[in-house]
């Protein structure tokens, strides 16, 4: 700005001593008469410049006005001096009245400049053509210069500002300048001659000057809102790819400030600022959640005494405290006190501001300071275009904040406000394109618990609060999901496994803390997994993968939470080999039902026998599984998989079935042996489980007392309000009850009485440890004079030697099982053991238990002399 000063005084130094030198040269003729016509030249110079055509290139605005037509006439009539006083008078005067004092000198010069030379250069073509030309023909020629030092004097300054034109740009300028200004000197020189020569010729002049006056406007009205149509159309684009950008994808920690927002709305304020042609345009925007204002300047920069970032819009704005949304327009002349502070604050002396007004609340404001051009102020076309701008601006941002909900609603959890399982996904994108990241899964332990006891509010209360402790240790820029219930995921970023692996202890740890609930304190735990993106932790077939799918990691880390749960620790990083564990299983669930249609499901059975006359009694039924790529599977690998989803139900009933179609073979062979079926917990938890047993013993014509469930202590106890009235009804069928594994669980006499069971089995690892141990025998011999006690039959399982055996007939145990007398047989072997080990015998009575008569028509087996197998 200071070299344009400069430029300014040395255009008004060359105006005033071009003025001058015109005056010098000139003769003047004054008369009375000249105060008259000098006054009707300075309303006619005033009337030119009121209608206007405004011209705004790069920021420097003039004006292409009528006053070529005041101009003309003054040359044909009055001395220099009175059109230049008239001129400068209406000049200066109308742009001293706006306050626009900061290009007085350089205007105050080009008006002088404007007079000076079109006198000169008409006083020298009439010199030069004397005789030869009409004396209008100099006045035509001088006029014409006016227009050509207006318009160079125009590329002049933008060329100093630094905004300079092309040379064809700015000769195209010049010719439709010298066009125009061509025009209004022939109607001026044919206004004039008609006046002069013709009987009411001023008439026609008028009616002249009216058309002419009338496609004027209509032409710049035209040219004014095409101007308009592609400043909204420029400042849509602008605002929607603005937009666009915004909301391209989630933020990592949800507290992004408003400065990266801010710079992309500095095209919109820029060619808000161009289309008014104002030295300034302020945009403040609400664009922080928390509702701080921030600020955007295009043009001249603010002063220190403006209003800066983060201060609210109302009370750093009392333009603004009206309601409603219209465009207000303040100048120091009229405005209040207030006004005329805030205004003196922004170094303005006149603005136009205007409130953007969302739905529901204040969404910033539009501030234009001061118009460019020469004499006129803000019109009424620039508010409406304001106006109309600032109503886009304000659909735009409320569509902006609408689809921004709407994509962080996409990607966040609405409990917690953490990114949700989509939003995760993206930002683990970005993370592995980035470099090295380790994804972290932590789950909350317990909650079920808790939200039985208070409700389930509660336990969201506690997911938000272990949300809540994880962000305040990781710090607000690690990515950060609530992935679903209570698991969540942080994906770490240049960081090793013993990095991730010590962070998981701390972050299990902080989320373990005791939680408040109003009075109470409620305790919780957390197990950890995580999973490198590294390729050690990834299958041998993945090391050349370019990328690694997230869900990949994701499940990998969901498998190494699983194998924490059964860790000291509560933390495990996923290594390959867990992989193959847990696909193993799942092909195990997958292919269950139908291994049970094609007869890979096999029971086999385990005699008992009673002590101490070594009769066969029973057999318990195991199932076996002969898988077609794994081989034979152990039951403790594939019972507990099934157990857990769910189909143990379809395996309790294939093994009943089983049994009872054994036992009744037995029968219809004169031989009353029973079958031992062992139940799961979902069995006892399910009601109709009765009904079905009643049933399949009617269909096989089985005697109730000959079919014996096995139930572990853990299963009654972990839901005993639902487990006993089960027990209750079978226990009314007739069918026996035996708890297996008995002590090693709840074992007490008061569980046995509470049970209705009429067996209890000691657990193997006592009866194994009686030979080395004494105090597994004194739990042995406990136990059997408990059962007995209680009228309890005891079976001992797990007797693998005549030692063993021989202490339990001496402490009067009543059955036997285990290795000693044979290992689990498939059915077509456990006959062919029947018939090799045992001699048939006349049935003699009582056996199996008090108060159980046997058939008297049926026989009994009895152990030859071989003791084992």
């Amino acid at each position: 700005m200071r070299v344009f000063t400069r430029f300014s005084l040395l255009v008004l130094l060359a105006g005033i001593a071009t003025s001058v030198v015109t005056s010098t040269w000139l003769p003047a003729h004054y008369g009375p008469e000249l105060l008259l016509v000098g006054s009707l030249l300075t309303m006619g110079f005033l009337l030119a410049e009121q209608l206007t055509i405004d011209v705004d290139v790069k920021g420097v605005g003039w004006t292409i006005s009528f006053s070529e037509i005041p101009l003309v006439l003054g040359l044909l009539t009055v001395p220099f001096e009175v059109v230049l006083a008239a001129n400068l008078l209406a000049g200066l005067g109308a742009q001293v009245g706006r306050r626009a004092a900061a290009h007085v000198a350089y205007n105050a010069g080009v008006l002088c400049l404007e007079i000076a030379v079109p006198f000169a250069v008409a006083a020298g073509v009439n010199a030069g053509l004397a005789g030869m030309a009409p004396m209008w023909f100099g006045a035509a020629a001088g006029t014409l210069t006016s227009s050509l030092i207006s318009c160079g004097f125009a590329l002049a300054a933008l060329h100093v500002l630094g905004g300079g034109m092309r040379l064809g740009a700015g000769a195209r300028l010049g010719v439709r300048t010298l066009a125009v200004g061509l025009l209004n000197t022939s109607l001026g020189l044919t206004g004039y001659e008609v006046a002069v020569s013709t009987e009411w010729g001023w008439v026609l002049m008028a009616l002249l000057c009216t058309g002419v006056l009338a496609v004027y406007r209509a032409y710049s009205g035209l040219l004014r809102d095409q101007r308009d149509l592609e400043t909204l159309g420029d400042v849509s684009l602008s605002v929607a790819r603005s937009g666009q950008a915004a909301i391209r994808r989630p933020s990592e920690a949800d507290s992004s400030g408003p400065e990266s927002s801010v710079a992309e709305w500095a095209p919109v304020a820029e060619r808000i600022r161009e289309q008014l042609n104002a030295t300034r345009v302020v945009l403040r925007l609400c664009l922080d959640p928390r509702g701080e204002v921030s600020t955007l300047v295009a043009g001249e920069p603010l002063p220190e005494t403006a209003p800066r970032e983060g201060a609210s819009i109302l009370r750093e704005c009392p333009m603004l405290q009206l309601p409603g949304s219209h465009v207000r327009s303040f100048r120091t002349l009229d405005a209040s006190e207030d006004i005329r502070l805030a205004l003196r604050r922004r170094g303005a002396y006149e603005s136009l501001v205007v409130p953007l007004r969302g739905t529901n609340q204040m969404l910033g404001a539009v501030e234009a300071h001061d118009r460019v051009s020469r004499w006129r102020g803000f019109g009424r076309a620039d508010v409406r275009l304001l106006h109309t701008l600032a109503s886009h601006l304000a659909t735009a941002m409320d569509n902006r904040r609408l689809l921004a909900r709407l994509r962080h609603d996409a990607y966040h959890d609405p409990l917690t406000g953490l990114l949700n399982r989509t939003g995760f996904r993206e930002m683990t994108h970005e993370g592995l394109r980035a470099g090295t990241a380790v994804v972290l899964r932590i789950d909350l332990e317990l909650l079920t618990t808790v939200s039985e006891a208070l409700g389930y509010a509660w336990g969201d209360r506690l997911v938000v609060a272990a949300g809540r402790r994880m962000r305040e240790e990781i710090g607000p820029d690690v990515p950060l999901a609530r992935l679903e219930a209570h698991s969540f995921a942080i994906l770490l970023r240049e960081y090793s496994r013993q990095q991730a692996h010590e962070l998981a202890e701390h972050l299990r740890a902080v989320i373990a803390e005791p939680y408040p609930v109003d009075r109470l304190v409620v305790e919780a735990s957390g197990v950890a997994g995580y999973v490198s993106a590294e390729p050690a932790d990834s299958e041998p077939a993945e090391h050349d993968d370019a990328e690694i799918d997230v869900d990949v990691l994701l499940q990998r880390a969901d498998v190494a939470v699983r194998a924490a749960r059964n860790d000291a620790d509560g933390v495990r990083g996923y290594v390959p080999s867990m992989g193959q564990i847990f696909l193993r299983r799942f092909q195990l669930v997958t292919q269950f039902r139908q291994a049970l249609d094609s007869g890979q499901i096999e029971v086999h059975y385990q005699p008992k026998v009673a002590l101490p006359d070594r009769r066969v009694i029973g057999a318990e039924a195991l199932v076996r599984w002969s898988h077609p790529e794994y081989g034979r599977l152990d039951p403790d690998e594939f019972i507990p998989v099934v157990e857990a989803t769910g189909l143990v139900d379809a395996l309790t009933s294939f093994v009943m079935e089983r049994a009872l179609v054994r036992v009744r073979d037995w029968l219809d062979r004169d031989l009353r042996m029973s079958a031992a079926v062992n139940l799961s917990v979902r069995n006892l938890a399910d009601e109709s489980f009765p009904d079905r047993v009643s049933e399949a013993l009617v269909r096989h014509a089985v005697p109730p007392e000959l079919l014996t469930f096995e139930l572990t202590e853990s299963s009654v106890m972990a839901d005993p309000e639902r487990s006993l009235p089960v027990l209750r009804r079978l226990r009314e069928l007739g069918v026996i009850l035996a708890v297996d594994d008995f002590g090693t669980g709840y074992s007490s006499l008061a569980y046995l009485r509470r049970l209705p069971v009429d067996e209890v089995k000691i657990d193997k690892s006592f009866v194994l440890g009686m030979g080395t141990d004494l105090s597994d025998m004194a739990v042995v011999r406990s136990i059997v004079e408990l059962g007995h006690s209680l009228r309890l039959q005891v079976v001992a399982e797990g007797v693998e030697d005549d030692a063993a055996r021989d202490k339990l007939v001496q402490m009067g145990c009543d059955t036997a099982q285990g290795y000693l007398i044979s290992r689990p047989l498939s059915e077509e072997r456990f006959e062919a053991w029947l018939q090799a080990r045992t001699v048939r015998e006349a049935g003699s009575g009582k056996w199996y238990g008090e108060g159980q008569n046997v058939c008297t028509t049926c026989t009994t087996l009895t152990l030859r002399n071989q003791s084992h197998v």
